[in-house]
Formats: C-alpha cells, sequence, structure tokens
C-alpha cells in the first residue's frame, strides 16, 4: 500500500533530522532546531521533583472492528476505535512506547498539548517516521488540564481507527458533576469498499500518489453537485447554512464511540444526576452538530481550557475541536445526537436514566433547530484570560484552494512550499486567519494555545467559515518547528499547512 503523505516525502528529500532539516535561512534568522538546547530548556522548566511518570503503551495494527453491524478492516491502537484511554494529571510525565506493527510508516501527534517539539509526531520536521516493524518512545510533560486526544500525522491514516483520547485531570479542580462520560465523534469510510488513500486518489488525482484508482472513472466531476465516487458524494454539495462548504467527502457511516445509529452505545445514570460529557470530534473531513433530546448543554470548557458557562441546545464542533460540557439529567431514555454538517445520516447514542423506548437511529431531536453555539462564540474564563500587552509579530493566514484542481493552499503556496510564520520566543504573536475559500476550515496550532481576538476563549484549534476572519493571539514560549493547518486531513494533505517557525 503506498503512503501519500507529503510529509513523507519531505522527510525523504530532507534526510536526518537536525541542522539538515531545520538548517539556517540568513545570517541571523536560523530556525531552532527540533533538538535544540531551547526545547530541552522549555522542557526542564515543566518538569519538578517527585514528577509522577505515567507508562502506557499502543500498538497501531491491522484490525477488524464490528462497527455495530458493518465489520471492516481497519487498522488501530487496540482492538477498538477509539483506542485506548489514557488520563494522567497536569504536570505528570507521560511515557508512550509506540511499537509499530502496521505495514506502513507512522507517527502519534499529542493533539493540543503544549509539549516538547521533538515529541509532537509529525514526521519530517519533528522526528524521523517510525517505520514499520520499529518503535518509538515519546515522552513529554502534559503541563495543562484538558480533554485531548492522540493520532497519526502521517498521510490520511487519521481517517481509519488510529485515534484515541488524552484526559489530562486538574488535581485542584473542585468538580460538581456526579458521573463523566467521553464522546469521541468520527466519519468513516475504512473497509467499506475503498481506504482513506482511495478516497484522496479520488480527489487529487493523479498528483496523489501516482495515478487513478484502477476501475474507476476520475473524469466524472458533476458541477456543484460533486464527484460521485463509486456511490460516495465527493465535492461541492455539502453544504451547511452554519459553515457553508461543509467538506468534500460524505462518508458511509458516522459513529458515536465507534458504533453506528442501529447499535448505540448507553450511558446510564441516576435521574436529577449531573453528568459532564467530554466530546471529541476525530473525524477527518465531518463538523458534527450535537445535542441532548429533551436537555439544554452548559458549555464549561473548549479545547481543555475553561469558559465563561454557556447554555445552548446544540453545539457544533468542528474538526480537532473538544468541548466539556455540563447538563443535569432528566428522567427517561434520550438520544445523544451528532449530525454532520451538510451531510447525510447521524450518529447516536443513548442516555438512559430510567424506563422507556430507547430512541430510533434516525430520531431528530428538536434541540438541533434551536440555538446552536460555536466555539467561536465562546468566552474565556477569567483565569485563563491572555493577559493584554503589546503585540510583536503578526502575521496573516490566508486559505485558498479549489475542487478542480484538488489544492489547498496558506498564503498562496501548498505546503512544503509555503513561507513559514517565523516568531521569536517571548513575543506575542497575532495569527490573522482569513478564509478565501468556500470552503470552512478548523485551523489547528500545535504546541500552543491561543485567544480569540472576541471572547478571548483559549483554543488550539478554530473555525473559519468562507469569506471570514479569525483573528487570534499567542504568546511564543515554546520553542522549536510546529505545524499549523486545517484539520481536514484531506485538506492538510493537498497542501493547506505551514511552519510556525522559532527563530532565534
Amino acid at each position: 500500500m503506498h503512503d501519500l503523505s507529503r510529509r513523507r516525502l519531505l522527510a525523504g528529500a530532507l534526510g536526518t533530522l537536525g541542522a539538515a532539516t531545520l538548517g539556517a535561512c540568513a545570517p541571523g534568522t536560523e530556525r531552532v532546531p527540533v533538538g535544540s538546547a531551547a526545547v530541552r530548556r522549555a522542557e526542564a522548566a515543566r518538569r519538578h521533583p517527585g514528577q509522577r511518570v505515567v507508562a502506557a503503551r499502543l500498538r497501531p495494527r491491522p484490525v477488524t472492528l464490528d462497527l455495530g453491524g458493518p465489520v471492516v478492516d481497519t487498522w488501530a491502537y487496540g482492538d477498538s476505535a477509539p483506542g485506548p484511554l489514557l488520563r494522567a494529571r497536569a504536570g505528570d510525565l507521560l511515557r508512550v512506547r509506540v511499537d509499530n506493527d502496521l505495514p506502513v510508516s507512522t507517527s502519534v501527534h499529542w493533539h493540543g498539548i503544549a509539549l516538547r517539539n521533538d515529541m509532537d509526531g509529525v514526521p519530517g520536521v519533528t522526528q524521523a517516521p517510525i517505520e514499520a516493524g520499529d518503535r518509538f518512545t515519546y515522552e513529554f510533560t502534559a503541563p495543562d488540564p484538558g480533554t485531548y486526544f492522540y493520532h497519526p500525522h502521517s498521510g490520511v491514516q487519521l481517517d481509519r481507527g488510529l485515534f484515541g483520547v488524552l484526559l489530562v485531570d486538574d488535581p485542584d479542580e473542585a468538580g460538581g458533576y456526579d458521573v463523566e462520560w467521553t464522546v469521541v465523534l468520527d466519519d468513516w469510510v475504512d473497509g467499506t469498499g475503498r481506504t482513506p488513500d482511495d478516497v484522496l486518489r479520488a480527489l487529487a488525482g493523479p498528483t496523489a500518489g501516482g495515478g487513478s484508482m484502477p476501475g474507476h472513472d476520475m473524469g466524472g466531476m458533476r458541477g456543484a453537485g460533486g464527484m460521485d465516487h463509486g456511490g460516495m458524494r465527493m465535492g461541492e454539495a455539502m453544504t451547511s447554512p452554519l459553515l457553508g462548504g461543509a467538506g468534500d467527502v460524505d462518508h458511509p457511516h458516522h459513529l458515536l464511540n465507534g458504533r453506528i445509529p442501529a447499535a448505540p452505545r448507553t450511558f446510564t445514570a441516576r435521574p436529577g444526576r449531573r453528568a459532564r460529557i467530554r466530546i471529541v470530534n476525530a473525524g477527518s473531513d465531518t463538523a458534527f452538530r450535537v445535542a441532548l433530546g429533551g436537555h439544554r448543554l452548559t458549555v464549561t470548557h473548549s479545547d481543555g481550557f475553561p469558559v465563561v458557562p454557556a447554555v445552548t441546545d446544540a453545539l457544533l464542533v468542528g474538526m480537532g475541536e473538544r468541548f466539556d460540557v455540563e447538563v443535569t439529567l432528566g428522567d427517561g431514555a434520550f438520544p445523544l445526537v451528532a449530525v454532520p454538517e451538510g451531510k447525510s445520516g447521524q450518529a447516536l447514542a443513548v442516555v438512559r436514566t430510567g424506563a422507556g423506548r430507547a430512541p430510533v437511529a434516525g430520531v431528530r431531536p428538536a434541540e438541533l433547530d434551536r440555538v446552536t453555539r460555536l466555539g467561536n462564540d465562546l468566552a474565556a474564563a477569567d483565569g485563563v484570560r491572555l493577559p493584554q500587552r503589546r503585540v510583536d509579530r503578526s502575521h496573516d493566514v490566508v486559505l485558498g484552494g479549489s475542487m478542480m484542481p484538488y489544492r489547498w493552499t496558506i498564503n498562496g503556496k501548498s505546503f512544503p512550499d509555503s513561507e513559514p510564520l517565523a516568531v521569536e520566543q517571548g513575543e506575542r504573536v497575532r495569527l490573522r486567519f482569513a478564509n478565501a475559500s468556500m470552503m470552512f476550515h478548523p485551523m489547528h496550532v500545535h504546541g500552543h494555545t491561543f485567544a480569540l481576538s472576541r471572547g478571548g476563549a483559549r483554543k488550539d484549534t478554530v473555525i473559519v467559515r468562507p469569506m471570514e476572519r479569525v483573528v487570534v493571539e499567542l504568546d511564543a514560549g515554546n520553542p522549536g518547528q510546529w505545524m499549523t493547518h486545517c484539520h481536514n486531513i484531506y485538506h492538510a494533505e493537498t497542501g493547506m499547512m505551514v511552519n510556525l517557525s522559532y527563530r532565534t
């Protein structure tokens, strides 16, 4: 099987890491190397005497999974998708050994964690790929409490079963809830007659892996209706009143904790209990609108950081975003529904606190059509607001691209040709995301959290809608080389990435 990752091609061109990978650009503007003393000092500052070590092992490998009816051959970190739940406390040292039993190289990215740069898991940028049959141990301090997740940063492997949740607890948190549930949303294609690599080839054509798929006519674009590839819609037919262009692939299944709606997971509690629900969107091309029938949700955290509590009927979750919500549970059986924005189908779980018939697979709670909030609408809690200070450096990050040809850009160029966003240690940096395309883009910055200019919510992934500008600020306090990219994995793989590059 071919690895279609542009990053793998980049890794081959660069050879070994270090000076050859992250060399000087011009006198006085040298990049801070991934393995530099500055990176080691930043990690040393996070460590403390008596630091607890949390050890774990991941073994990515080919598996066969039952999604609740459909049985698929895929790749996963264990015998299910999501993979093993990893849990630590803020300030703990995580030591995670990865044994690669896949037939191709891989990596693990720790999404949202402000960790040391050489453990960020981006082949060709922060590490060499973990080749088939090899192992690599990730070791880093998790500095901030919150809801995070892990996944490959190799090709389109995220669109298989390779994802899992990492929860970092706050030892000083008062709690205030009775039960805690973790909800992982995903769009699924692998093992249904095509792989994510097949999908990428169908979208990008001969440039993505050396030629069209045998037996498929790649010339069938149908205007605004997009492409019909083996019965699966692709292209610009998927639109949302909230997001505009809502994705490129109409996945055949949408899952909640690894199950289709016909065989949903069930969460149980007693009526009147307060539930904390941690929601992770591990999808590759799909934003989900989430609602719990008969209830309103109180959003308490976004991308791990607390927000001013916001009550809503439904919540829109972009790829890579995470939200914690709290809800006081009624008495009965209620549908927890995640509808893919602009697409067909849905994901479902059942919340049961008492007697009553379980919701049917196609149930649509009225809350989905009421007030819907985005993470962009939230305000930071007082304790995590970014202190006000002068902005030292600003960058425009213009998002562009098209379906024909299938190419996505930042500032007019596709990675690895995009010009890095240079920063220096200690600066306050402003990023102005401007979407010049007709698709929405959930933009993710590795190794940092930023503050939205409106409301100040602290995030690492933010939705930028068509023709919209979203301004964020961050403090450059984590030296190294950090990917900034769209978390639509197909957009990222065809160019919508850039390097946030620390310079000396």
